[in-house]
């Protein structure tokens, strides 16, 4: 059990599954209580099943006002003092000249507006006590060209300059505010991707990946639970705002 997060109430968006999930789980066996949100109240119910500590499950769409707000009230008994920003879609995999306006909107909706939105509603409470952690899940891709994916990555880029402007305003009151930029997760989303890439460009899913996880130092993808071990690392260093940290088995990106 981590004495710093012993005791503390995290909130984790899109936690129903996959990254969020694999999160939950880690903050919650560090000694938080954690309260997960997204949109499938059976998902987020297995995440809570799944806890070895107490949990709770509220359901949200982080892209619409009314429903962050409506999550606001539903929390008011819990004090937050860890935000866990992780909501997200992958957008189109397509030219940026073959992606439809909705198709884009979609995208910066749930990536950005989503983590405006949930920040908005969250951080004042933190403010007025004088601390708490907020970490925004970015991406290496918002750093470094990713071919078809001109939505996500301009979306994962939106979010890493919220961070830092973000972390101007509320710093000064101790509230932390820190982006994580995983590379490529393995897991459904990444196999997503390369079949799309694979039907676009007529080479194999094998090939697809091979050409993508390539470019990292490690020669692969970083794990779900990699992930997770490094917001709780992040948590661990008190001095750590206004930071971005690459997690991405060498991808490059800058």
């Amino acid at each position: 059990m981590e004495p710093g997060l012993s005791g503390r109430t995290a909130l984790v968006t899109g936690g129903g599954n996959g990254l969020g999930r694999a999160i939950a789980v880690a903050l919650s066996e560090a000694g938080a209580r954690v309260v997960v949100t997204g949109r499938r109240r059976s998902s987020l119910d297995e995440t809570v099943a799944a806890l070895p500590g107490p949990g709770r499950a509220a359901v949200c769409d982080v892209a619409d006002p009314g429903s962050v707000a409506a999550l606001a009230a539903e929390l008011a008994d819990e004090e937050i003092s860890v935000l866990v920003n992780n909501a997200g879609v992958a957008g189109p995999v397509k030219p940026l000249t073959e992606v439809e306006p909705d198709e884009w909107d979609e995208v910066f909706a749930v990536n950005v507006r989503g983590v405006y939105l949930v920040c908005r509603a969250f951080l004042p409470p933190m403010v007025a006590r004088g601390a708490g952690d907020v970490v925004n899940i970015a991406s290496v891709s918002g750093k470094r060209p990713l071919l078809r994916r001109t939505p996500y990555c301009a979306s994962k880029m939106a979010v890493i300059g919220l961070t830092a402007t973000l972390a101007g305003e509320v710093g000064p009151h101790g509230v932390a505010v820190n982006s994580l930029s995983p590379g490529p997760v393995a897991g459904p989303r990444m196999e997503r991707n390369f079949r799309l890439e694979a039907e676009r460009t007529g080479v194999s899913c094998e090939e697809a990946e091979r050409a993508f996880v390539g470019r990292s130092a490690l020669g692969r993808m970083v794990t779900e639970a990699e992930v997770a071990a490094g917001v709780l690392a992040m948590l661990r260093m008190p001095g750590l705002c206004a930071a971005d940290i690459d997690l991405s088995a060498g991808m490059v990106a800058r």
